[in-house]
């Protein structure tokens, strides 16, 4: 069942109420976002180590000073023209953690099965200044995953696109890993409404894992696919009462869609036939962050295996 979540009574403690944030706003925001972890250690130290068998490309950096972070991407060794492609991205919300280690740790042990059936790419954590923070936003208070436009003001979002562009048209398959957290309801939704000058409104956390797949090209038999893998691994979110999840319609098990490229969303920067997000549930009872781990590695081999079966 869907659960509701804690979330403050009292004003967000940033901004007034009905006003959206400045500059000044943003900046006070800003100073409360503490370092909690490490991205040299707990991503490029892996990627160095994986780099022994793939190949590793640097396809930006970001400048938010004092701090730089390069932005490195993993690829197939054999890289073949003829080849289909698959991209899998993780980390786009930087506090989402299984889908930084879920795509670590699918490079690690499954990567090299494709080898000479497709051209991967992978890139672990899309925005390391908010792994770093266990946030949401980047250092300017943006949504990476609202802003892969290519007027993109985010520039997790805008370095991503660049290195994928080239790749657009031979992309076969793409799978966004993420995660609903009890802090959707308690800290960056509040946030959200407090930035643009909103009320807000609570919500529902799903209680397990589902799919947000492409209102315009749904897919439902790979959607399906993927659930059936995770289903061995976790349990798979049901709808509300309203046969909802997280407020759009349950199109099947597990599975709603989304316009994934009119919102600006990290699954619809291909024109890929079969892509989909993620949504691990990390904080339930029922749930160790092992199986969240696992559980993205489960979907991401799926949703390969499914589209290489059907290319």
């Amino acid at each position: 069942m869907a659960t509701s979540s804690p979330h403050p009574i009292s004003p967000y403690p940033i901004g007034t109420p009905g006003k959206p944030w400045a500059d000044a706003e943003k900046a006070q925001w800003r100073s409360r976002q503490a370092r909690k972890r490490s991205y040299e250690t707990d991503v490029l130290g892996k990627v160095a180590r994986l780099r022994e068998r793939f190949d590793a490309v640097e396809y930006g950096h970001l400048d938010y000073p004092p701090d730089r972070y390069p932005l490195l991407a993993l690829k197939s060794r054999a890289w073949r023209e003829d080849l289909p492609g698959a991209l899998v991205t993780g980390g786009v919300h930087g506090y989402e953690t299984s889908g930084v280690r879920g795509a670590l740790r699918f490079v690690d042990e499954h990567m090299a099965d494709y080898e000479g059936r497709a051209n991967l790419i992978v890139a672990p954590c899309v925005s390391p200044w908010a792994y770093e923070r266990i946030n949401r936003w980047n250092a300017d208070a943006i949504d990476p995953n609202r802003s892969f436009r290519s007027d993109s003001p985010a520039r997790e979002s805008a370095a991503l696109m660049r290195l994928v562009a080239p790749l657009s048209g031979r992309i076969l398959v793409h799978i966004d890993l993420h995660e609903t957290t009890d802090t959707d309801e308690s800290e960056f939704r509040p946030a959200l409404a407090a930035r643009d000058g909103k009320v807000f409104e609570p919500g529902e956390i799903p209680d397990g894992f589902y799919l947000v797949g492409d209102e315009e090209n749904p897919q439902p038999e790979f959607q399906r696919a993927i659930i059936a893998a995770v289903a061995e691994v976790t349990h798979i979110a049901p709808a509300d009462a309203r046969n909802e999840i997280i407020g759009s319609p349950m199109v099947a098990p597990g599975v709603i869609n989304y316009p994934l490229k009119r919102l600006g969303l990290c699954a619809g920067i291909t024109d890929a036939k079969y892509k989909t997000t993620t949504e691990v549930y990390p904080d339930s009872p029922r749930a160790t962050s092992e199986q969240c781990d696992a559980a993205q590695v489960a979907a991401v081999r799926a949703a390969i295996d499914f589209a290489l079966a059907r290319r």
